[in-house]
Formats: structure tokens, sequence, C-alpha cells
């Protein structure tokens, strides 16, 4: 009966050996961009409906996929088959759309209540007060009482008021109290 040997398996991913049980050095693809060094780890096709890719770095594949227009040649028809094909293959990320991960912004408000700033005509860094005081002064600039028959004046009125609903309602939950 044979000894057991040793394992360096720890159970976790980075201690691991990579690919085979080999000390042999690993072959780096580099970038496709005339030269640069870094390691090309992202495909970008080289044609549309084609099976050949570019493989770039980081910078050079934000580089080449700023002008890459995807539905280029398309009919209305089949750029909107398309996308609703990949809107289906992506509905874990559609889910994680809920929590408003990455959206703009400064980083401690998501991008709906950036866009009620903008419609109370404030900076990202306002704070409560200040945002009751533009609510309250766009509201009686643009309340409909205030200005009967004004049909945009009152979607002016409701957006204003959607916005300080907005902004209240995640004042609410940073401080845990109704207000």
């Amino acid at each position: 009966m044979a000894k057991p040997t040793r394992s360096d398996d720890w159970g976790f991913p980075r201690w691991r050996p990579y690919g085979a049980k080999s000390r042999a050095a690993t072959r780096v693809r580099l970038c496709d961009r005339e030269g640069c060094s870094q390691p090309g780890d992202r495909p970008a096709p080289k044609a549309p409906h084609s099976r050949e890719r570019w493989m770039f770095c980081e910078s050079h594949a934000a580089e080449y996929n700023k002008n890459w227009n995807y539905f280029a040649g398309l009919t209305a028809e089949e750029a909107a088959k398309r996308e609703a094909e990949e809107q289906s293959g992506a509905s874990a990320f559609r889910q994680s759309a809920h929590y408003e991960w990455a959206g703009p912004g400064d980083g401690s408000r998501s991008r709906d209540e950036m866009r009620a700033l903008d419609v109370l005509e404030l900076d990202a860094d306002a704070d409560f007060t200040a945002v009751k005081a533009a609510y309250r002064r766009l509201a009686k600039e643009v309340h409909p009482d205030r200005k009967p028959g004004d049909r945009e004046a009152a979607k002016q009125f409701q957006a204003v008021q959607a916005a300080y609903d907005v902004l209240r309602r995640s004042e609410e939950r940073k401080t845990g109290t109704k207000l």
C-alpha cells in the first residue's frame, strides 16, 4: 500500500496550483495592439458574426469598443430581435439592477436619487435641508393652483413632487425615522 502524499490544497482557490502540476512557465497572450506589452485578456470581435477575436488589454479594449456599433447593417426588426435575445440571457444582471449597483454619482446616491437632485436643481452633495428648501421653492413656483390651466406647470409640479418623494424615502432609509 502506497503512503499518501501531502497535498498543497488547503481549500483556498489561490493556494491551488494553476493548470497542470508542473513548474513550467505559463504562457500569457499579449495585447494585440501594436507596441503594447500588457496581457491581452479581453476578447473583441474582429467583425460582426465572426468567431475570430482580437485580444486586448483593458485600456485598448475600451478604446476599441468605444466606436463599435453592434447593430450596424441590421434592420430595425433584426436589431430588436437580437436585443431581445440578449436581454433574455441577461436575467441575472437585470435582477441585480434592483439593488442599483454601480450606478452613476458620487458613490453614496443611486441613479434615481441623482435624477431627483437634477429635477430639484441641486448638486450631488446637497443635504436633506437643501432638498426640502428646493422642493418648497419649486412647488410654489409651478403649483397648479398658482398657474391654472398650464399643463406644462402641472407636469413640472408632478416631477418635483416625485423627485422629493424619492429623496425623502432615501433619507428615511438612511436615518431610520419617518419624515
